[in-house]
Order: C-alpha cells, then structure tokens, then sequence
C-alpha cells in the first residue's frame, strides 16, 4: 500500500516537472534570442512588416492553381476502385475518416 502510494507521488511529480519544464520552454521559445529588451529600434522593424511588392509575389506564390485536388474524378466506391486499379496497373489512394472532420472526436 505505501509502496504503491510512493509510486503514484512520484509518478505525480515526474509528470509536474514534465508540465513545468514544457512551460518553461515554451516561454523561451517566444522570446527572440536576438531582440533587445529595450526594443524600441526592433519594434519599428516588427510593425513595418512586408512591402506592398513583397506581398503581390507570395501572394502569386500561394495562390492554389486551377486543375488540382477537386479535379480529380474521385470514386466512391471501393470495389470499383480496386478493379479499375488493376486493370491500368495503378495504386489506389484510400482517404478514410473517422469522426469530426476538424479532429475533434
């Protein structure tokens, strides 16, 4: 009985420190390692963000391209799939969901 007390309070401050030092971490990874603390040269810098032209080509660069995943003719039905598959010699793509489709099962 106190041996498996024992276990659960170490188990409980393992898990703690874990917690802690997650947090711990996570606040240095927001910090930059290359901004002043003073900061408000950096801070002009921060705001003034990308230029109108700068923007206009990664714009261009992310902007999805027509003929791409809603083109495809997309079977529903896995028998016919399988057999289409084998008659042309290819592999099939199986996309399978389970629950909410934003993961929140």
């Amino acid at each position: 009985m106190i041996v498996t007390k024992l276990k659960m309070v170490a188990g409980m401050l393992t898990f703690g420190l874990l917690l802690g030092s997650a947090m711990v971490h996570q606040s240095w990874a927001l910090d930059s390692p290359n901004q002043s603390r003073s900061g408000s040269s950096n801070a002009k810098e921060i705001a003034a963000g990308i230029s109108a032209d700068q923007f206009d080509k990664l714009r261009v660069l992310i902007k999805p391209k027509p003929g791409g995943f809603d083109d495809l003719p997309w079977m529903t039905d896995l028998w016919a799939a399988r057999k289409k598959a084998a008659t042309e010699g290819k592999p099939l793509l199986v996309w399978v969901g389970d629950g909410h489709p934003l993961g929140w099962t």
